[in-house]
């Protein structure tokens, strides 16, 4: 794969980046000569060996969803509100 001036720029309009002249041809350098190291990957001898998906024995530990009894119930909850709205907590708005 060929990295070029046009590539880095296409590339930094899909991230919004603004780049100049100047910080285009070093990044394309730098993109260039970071494909070239990985590409040397492929001279590797992979036959017989397994893919590594997941390099520690890690599994989800599922629970059943179930309410629980909690000391305090919604009225005593709302009533350490400073406001509160249709039996819910007022927050101010955040956007």
């Amino acid at each position: 794969m060929e990295v070029n001036c046009e590539t880095i720029k296409h590339l930094a309009s899909l991230a919004n980046f603004s780049l100049e002249d100047k910080e285009t041809e070093s990044l394309a350098g730098d993109l260039q000569n970071i494909i070239k190291y990985i590409s040397e990957l492929d001279k590797l001898n992979t036959d017989g060996i397994e893919p590594t998906y997941q390099v520690f024995e890690m599994e989800n530990v599922w629970r059943d969803d179930e309410i629980k009894e909690q000391d305090a119930n919604r009225e005593q909850l709302l009533a350490l509100t400073k406001e509160e709205k249709d039996h819910q907590i007022k927050v101010p708005k955040v956007l």
